[in-house]
This record gives C-alpha cells, sequence and structure tokens, in this order.
C-alpha cells in the first residue's frame, strides 16, 4: 500500500469514498446535511488530502488543515486538525487507516506543526481506538456539537519538537 498526495483529478472519488464510507457504516444519514460539506472538504486546497492506494485503487483517504481552515476543535494558529479520515469497507482491517494515519501525523510533523486535534463521533468507536493507539488523548473540553443530537470528541497529539 502506498500514502500519497491526492492529484487533482482524484478529488470527486475522494469525495464519494468519504461518505460512500460513512454512509456504509452509519455515521451519516442519506438525508444529512453534512454530505456535501464532507464531499467537498479540501477540494479548493484548504488543507493536505491523503490517500491510500492498493492494487492501483484508492483504498482510503485522510485530511490535514491548517488552523486557519479548521474547525472550532482548533483553538491555538499552530495547530492543525486531522478531518475526514475514511477507508473503503474492502481495506478495513488491513491497516490502511492505520497507514493513513501515521501518514497525517508525518505530514503535520514535516510541516512543524507541534499539537495535532480532531474530532469524532461518539459511535466511531474503531476510530476512536485507532487514534488511542496512535498516541492521542482525549480532550473532553474541547467537544462540541455541530447540530442538535451530534456530539463531536476530540482527541490530541503533542508532536514532538524538531529542535
Amino acid at each position: 500500500m502506498l500514502v500519497r498526495d491526492a492529484q487533482p483529478g482524484e478529488l470527486a472519488e475522494i469525495g464519494e469514498l468519504r461518505v460512500a464510507a460513512y454512509l456504509a457504516d452509519g455515521f451519516l444519514s442519506p438525508t444529512s446535511e453534512y454530505a456535501p460539506t464532507l464531499r467537498a472538504l479540501g477540494m479548493a486546497g484548504e488543507g493536505d488530502i491523503l490517500v491510500a492506494v492498493a492494487d492501483g485503487r484508492i483504498a482510503g483517504t485522510v485530511m490535514l488543515q491548517p488552523a486557519e481552515y479548521a474547525g472550532p476543535v482548533v483553538e491555538k494558529p499552530d495547530e492543525a486538525e486531522i478531518r475526514a479520515l475514511a477507508v473503503v469497507p474492502a481495506a478495513r482491517g488491513l491497516g490502511t487507516g492505520r497507514a493513513l494515519l501515521a501518514a497525517v501525523i508525518a505530514r503535520a510533523a514535516q510541516r512543524g506543526v507541534p499539537h495535532l486535534v480532531l474530532c469524532t463521533q461518539i459511535d466511531m468507536r474503531a476510530a476512536q481506538y485507532l487514534y488511542e493507539k496512535a498516541g492521542f488523548r482525549r480532550l473532553a473540553a474541547r467537544d462540541w456539537s455541530p447540530a442538535p443530537g451530534v456530539t463531536l470528541l476530540a482527541y490530541g497529539l503533542v508532536l514532538p519538537s524538531g529542535d
């Protein structure tokens, strides 16, 4: 498996992959108002979109979003947010999510980001396990609700300084 930057011609496919993955797991309803946002996230260049490619196909994606484009979970200008980690069902359990997470952490470190944050839905237990195994810790004070009945759990990871 190769993790690399997404190419411009792949962006529409990546948007559909995200929505399909969230729908498949019941984390997004077919009528969700968030689907268009998820589909378009990063398409205007407001962050780095990475893809995992296996057997010539995109198996998953993740995004690194700098503070100026990030959501309310980011509180400081030197933080960055991990967004839209999604893996196609056929590529789950093969290390795809782990490889994407490692790559986005490495990208943040290359950029000199001292603190990564992310949000996850309460029911995304596999993702939470993945984040915790990678060293992320809960930031309960940053949990937030983007819509009535939806609570997002915040996690953070302090990256080693390059000094």
